[in-house]
């Protein structure tokens, strides 16, 4: 490496948008290179080697500058350096300054131009790599702009898919394949009947959330027999290196964290109209995927075998194009289920709902003031998750059973009005709209945090809070203050989205049982006989609920006991059962 005569000073070479060391025995012959002399006892840069990079290199690894500052991007329209100037100074990139979590996110192989803060080291350039982090999921700086706008292949050379960064492929791949030891349940079932290929034919269109337990639930469908295209059923709950990890495996998905609802939208669309695609199944996740057939696609609706709707909000949507008779063809309402509602809506919110509260605020729980409103299996894993933290937990309900259920738990039913001014934590479980209103979060003390764990983002009238007297400053990733005229200052997160599934990661196990019950709701319906199931609302037969929870016990080391034929016949049942009644509450 050349130097000047200044010990402290060397010359360094810009290619592109990279800082590369020269050297005379670099490999690296880019066409064009400009030298520039930096002095770093006078601007302090530091020069360390912190990752490999395609196309060149010096030494097999590109040095990048790093100024032992705020950590700056080499954008594509930002010149690096004063060129005016022997001893360069760093031109600082308004959008890059970032969080220290955004730190760990912009250290990563195969990309350009990321630099990050160091301690001050006024030794001698080490050319060997350190340790970089790749344990967190990729964001926006790492390929900016619309998805939309750009045309990538995968590997095979097929473009049919829109994500954010093909990069990240493999560092998806790797989650989907750990995601798999904790999806005991769906990885038996897709042993068990993969030989029989009960999807042969079948043309899955899928609205869910594109993490790595879903994943495996695709690459479930496409091993019995399945084609699909995927969508993201809510615009921040992707992660991006598991779209591009199935967009890699040659799934044909739409889908990236930070969506516009006109990208969202536009998602959804291309997933329907494939070239030489129309589906004949539905996967549906909060019944947006639904509605947009019914709207725009009514004859490719009528055209397909059936619904399996996963969430409460989609439910609702069912149940309502159902009772005006408006449901052209049969639909599971799996949220309902047993298998959904007694363990996905329990445990994974009893997990979840603290995890994402202490990622998002570090806040402390015990002593504080909260209200849930509803009580319904997620208002009760909330309830019951703060108030073991030490939380006073009050309720707000509509339904008087589910008021007693509270009431006779130990919380009390209060009306949110009342309450809203001594509250310091609001979590909204409902599937209902504007639960929260303006009204009511202008009358909210300050510092009080606000959350939502139903589906929609309309429990919380976040809408109402996008005018102009109210000023929203983003604190870090999914979380926002709302500040108010008078100094007053609201925590919003995750935008009011649903919390768990944009703030912190989900058990699997659970979730193994979720999409288990999802993908036998999908055999039932494309295999039933014509006639069996006429356009309206079900839940899954009973003998398939016990069935998925049968592909579970194995992990538990669990063993069953028989009825004997004495107790067969006493209880009128058959000995491998269904052993409940249709409408029997566990």
């Amino acid at each position: 490496m050349e130097s000047s005569s200044n010990p402290s000073s060397v010359r360094y070479n810009v290619v592109g948008s990279s800082a590369v060391a020269s050297t005379s025995s670099s490999s690296f012959s880019p066409k064009k290179v400009v030298s520039y002399q930096l002095d770093a006892t006078k601007s302090t840069p530091n020069m360390t080697v912190i990752r490999e990079e395609r196309g060149g290199s010096y030494g097999g690894q590109t040095v990048i500058l790093d100024t032992g500052h705020a950590t700056r991007e080499i954008g594509r329209n930002n010149s690096m350096f004063d060129r005016n100037n022997s001893t360069s100074s760093v031109v600082r990139n308004p959008k890059a300054h970032r969080s220290p979590m955004k730190v760990a996110r912009a250290a990563r192989p195969s990309t350009t131009s990321i630099v990050r803060p160091m301690q001050p080291y006024d030794g001698p350039i080490n050319e060997e790599s350190p340790a970089v982090s790749q344990s967190d999921t990729s964001d926006d700086e790492e390929c900016e702009g619309c998805p939309r706008e750009r045309v990538v292949s995968n590997s095979s050379g097929s473009k049919d898919f829109c994500v954010r960064n093909m990069k990240l492929a493999a560092f998806g791949r790797r989650e989907i394949e750990l995601a798999e030891h904790e999806l005991p349940g769906l990885m038996a079932l897709r042993r068990k009947v993969k030989a029989e290929k009960p999807l042969r034919g079948a043309r899955v269109v899928a609205c869910v959330h594109l993490v790595a337990q879903y994943a495996v639930l695709i690459e479930t469908l496409i091993d019995l027999g399945a084609e699909i295209r995927a969508c993201a059923c809510n615009v921040m709950s992707t992660q991006n290196e598991i779209a591009s990890a199935l967009a890699e495996a040659g799934v044909p998905v739409f889908a990236w964290r930070g969506q516009t609802e006109v990208d969202f939208w536009w998602c959804i669309d291309k997933v329907v109209c494939g070239d030489g695609w129309q589906p004949n199944m539905i996967l549906d996740d909060g019944g947006d995927l639904t509605h947009w057939l019914a709207k725009k696609y009514p004859s490719i609706l009528k055209e397909c075998r059936g619904i399996v709707e996963e969430s409460v909000t989609g439910a609702h949507r069912l149940h309502q194009i159902a009772k005006a008779g408006r449901l052209p063809i049969p639909a599971i309402n799996l949220n309902e289920c047993v298998t959904k509602s007694k363990f996905d809506n329990l445990y994974t919110t009893r997990e979840s709902v603290i995890e994402s509260l202490k990622r998002t605020t570090d806040m402390m729980i015990g002593g504080k003031q909260a209200l849930v409103c509803g009580y319904g299996d997620v208002g009760k894993s909330c309830c019951k998750s703060l108030q073991t933290m030490g939380a006073h937990v009050t309720v707000s309900e509509v339904d008087p059973i589910c008021a007693l259920q509270a009431c006779m738990d130990g919380f009390k039913i209060v009306k949110v009005s009342e309450v809203i001014r001594t509250i310091d934590l609001v979590i909204t479980a409902t599937g209902n709209k504007r639960v929260i209103t303006r009204e009511n979060m202008d009358r909210m003390k300050s510092g009080a945090v606000l959350c939502n764990m139903g589906h929609s983002d309309n429990e919380i009238d976040v809408a109402s809070l996008k005018t102009p007297e109210l000023i929203w400053e983003r604190v870090r990733s999914q979380v926002d203050y709302v500040n108010w005229p008078d100094g007053r200052r609201l925590v919003l997160l995750a935008e009011g989205r649903v919390l768990n599934q944009n703030c912190s990661s989900l058990p699997s196990f659970v979730l193994s049982i979720t999409c288990a019950a999802e993908v036998v709701a999908l055999i039932e319906l494309y295999s039933a006989p014509a006639g069996k199931y006429k356009n309206e609302v079900y839940l899954l037969p009973k003998r398939l609920d016990e069935f998925v929870a049968l592909l579970h016990l194995e992990s538990f080391d669990a063993r069953l006991t028989e009825l004997t034929d004495e107790q067969v016949r006493y209880m009128g049942l058959q000995r491998t059962g269904p052993f409940k009644s249709a409408n029997y509450r566990y």
